[in-house]
């Protein structure tokens, strides 16, 4: 399993610093970041964390998935590579 994972469906309100504590409960978290609109600088509702090991990945998918946040249940699934153009 990928260490990198995407989480969709999140609260517009969300911060990159609120998933990375979120998320530090399944295990270390390398990174975090709520992607954002480039023009308005508003959340797009979806973002990325990376955990330190396969394993803690694995335990954040399995514990994460179907959490919810301010009425919303978020999806947590292994992020697949960027397409390419």
């Amino acid at each position: 399993m990928n260490k990198k994972l995407y989480i969709g469906n999140l609260p517009y309100s969300t911060t990159s610093e609120q998933l990375k504590e979120l998320f530090s409960e399944a295990g270390t978290v390398e990174d975090a970041v709520v992607i954002t609109d480039r023009q308005s600088g508003r959340s797009k509702g979806f973002g990325f964390v990376e955990m330190s090991t396969e394993k803690a990945a694995a335990k954040a998918v399995e514990t994460m998935d179907g959490h919810e946040i301010e009425g919303r249940a978020f999806k947590v699934a292994e992020a697949r590579p960027p397409r390419e153009e």
